[in-house]
């Protein structure tokens, strides 16, 4: 069995993103989903690295980025959690993006307030 991810990225004149959008072969979806931001990692075994790309249109605000963010820190814990099952370890990835959300929130009401 195989599956197929497509991810088409529209670029400006600058090279700047204008629109992201993908779609999967087995996925239940009609067209492809349309998304403001991306983050894809591969592990290279071989080089032992991390490989990744990390994209975003101009249309992405930033408390959306925040927002990102802190659910793809907590997917991460979890995917780390169902890989390991190192309980404490996750607990403390979670207690860190927590951290991480919260001073962002308390950044965006001071920069509101100026």
């Amino acid at each position: 069995m195989k599956s197929t991810i497509t991810i088409d990225v529209e670029l400006d004149n600058g090279r700047t993103p204008e629109t992201i959008s993908w779609s999967a072969t087995d996925s239940t979806m009609e067209s492809a989903r349309k998304a403001k931001a991306m983050m894809l990692s591969f592990w290279d075994g071989a080089d032992k690295t991390s490989l990744r790309i990390d994209l975003w249109t101009k249309e992405m605000m930033v408390d959306e980025m925040g927002d990102f963010f802190y659910q793809s820190l907590m997917s991460m814990a979890d995917t780390f959690d169902r890989a390991t099952r190192q309980t404490e370890i996750v607990n403390d990835m979670k207690k860190s993006a927590q951290e991480f959300y919260k001073k962002f929130q308390e950044s965006q009401i001071k920069e509101n307030k100026v």
